[in-house]
């Protein structure tokens, strides 16, 4: 990367770091997580200019990576530590699971593209990030053996409480996933395990593509 390029990016998490703050997250971790995550890295080169831009944007097999402070403030939502095990739900890019395998100890995460795999994995080699499970699977099927988790994020919709799902919670464990119908907006729900119950706290509006059963045939 030339100089100026260097600069563009630095001034780029500069002004993303005042805005955060502005919105009241002051994760030091997670803005270290950032700056050491090239997000340009994850997207296609014709939307290079905007990677840092807080926009949706198109990737591969007709999916986008959700805008960035909405990302953002999903991870630091999920208030990640080195002991956790975390499942993300729609690997997408793999930007978001990047920054959360700087942060958790394991993470364990679902795309039922192969060409999202097979780019995400490039990725994460040449990050070389090694705590990283990466799998091509149907996600209904993720609790067949599967967990416990201490941390789930979805970032598809469901339309209405994903039990299966918060059924793979460790205890005091935390699942964030996006509520509500396919055609409108849904809300971002964050569910936390406390014994047997689960307390819910709604974050805020989003309109992400709702959970699809099964892999891809032909992507």
């Amino acid at each position: 990367m030339d100089q100026s390029k260097s600069l563009s990016v630095r001034e780029e998490l500069a002004s993303i770091v005042l805005r955060l703050r502005s919105k009241g997250l002051c994760d030091v971790a997670l803005i270290a997580a950032l700056e050491q995550t090239p997000r340009r890295s994850f997207v296609h080169a014709q939307w290079v200019d905007i990677a840092y831009k807080n926009t949706v944007i198109p990737i591969e097999c007709g999916e986008y990576i959700e805008r960035l402070d909405e990302q953002l403030m999903v991870i630091s939502a999920l208030n990640l530590a080195k002991k956790h095990r975390v499942l993300e739900v729609g690997t997408g890019s793999g930007y978001t699971t990047a920054l959360m395998a700087r942060l958790a100890g394991r993470v364990t995460t679902m795309e039922r593209y192969k060409q999202l795999c097979d780019l995400a994995r490039q990725r994460f080699h040449q990050l070389k990030l090694d705590n990283i499970v990466l799998r091509q699977m149907d996600g209904s099927r993720a609790v067949s053996g599967s967990g416990p988790f201490d941390r789930i994020v979805m970032w598809c919709s469901m339309p209405e409480e994903p039990q299966q799902f918060l059924d793979l919670l460790s205890s005091e464990g935390t699942l964030i996933a996006a509520i509500g119908p396919n055609d409108a907006s849904q809300t971002l729900v964050r569910y936390v395990k406390t014994g047997s119950r689960f307390e819910r706290m709604d974050m805020f509006k989003v309109r992400f593509q709702p959970f699809i059963e099964g892999v891809s045939a032909k992507l």
